[in-house]
């Protein structure tokens, strides 16, 4: 790949996630207003992964745009995401793509297989980079900069919503 051919992307792989969670929590972390450190459930989710893993080469970010959980280098390298459940898993899936992604178009390694690791179930599952994944991807990097060039949007009351360190922002 080309250096002129590289995409630049800005787009960090939390973000990713939280376009598929809620759009005001995008918006609010774009904008730098985080939250998490706060928060007892993204406590217990370091927790896991400090304990799930202990072999392997753990946190690996790149260019301050993605934080992988680990990876494994071999003939084909491996990155992991490890996440406490399945609930969100269209976030989760996307989020390992858009690393695929970026690392395919930004850093031209396309010799790469991702892995969504979930060790409270004992769930492992394996996620590639496919055409229409791109397609997918590259509209959702359009509609994240319209969300946050835009106003913060008015939030939406779901099951989680509790459970969110944004929530005391939304709800309060």
């Amino acid at each position: 790949m080309s250096h002129n051919s590289k995409k630049n992307l800005q787009i960090r792989g939390t973000q990713i996630n939280y376009y598929f969670i809620c759009h005001t929590k995008l918006w609010l972390f774009s904008h730098h207003i985080q939250m998490e450190q706060e928060s007892e459930l993204v406590a217990l989710g370091k927790i896991i992964h400090k304990t799930s893993y202990k072999r392997e080469n753990r946190d690996f970010a790149l260019d301050n745009i993605i934080n992988m959980d680990f990876i494994r280098k071999g003939e084909v390298l491996e990155i992991h995401e490890v996440k406490k459940s399945t609930k969100m898993e269209k976030a989760h899936v996307f989020q390992l793509l858009y690393y695929l992604y970026y690392l395919k178009h930004e850093k031209g390694v396309s010799n790469v297989r991702g892995f969504i690791d979930y060790p409270k179930i004992r769930k492992k599952e394996e996620h590639e980079l496919a055409p229409e994944n791109e397609t997918q991807l590259e509209e959702v990097f359009e509609k994240i900069k319209e969300i946050n060039n835009g106003d913060l949007p008015k939030p939406v009351k779901r099951p989680f919503c509790r459970k969110c360190a944004y929530f005391e922002l939304c709800w309060v």
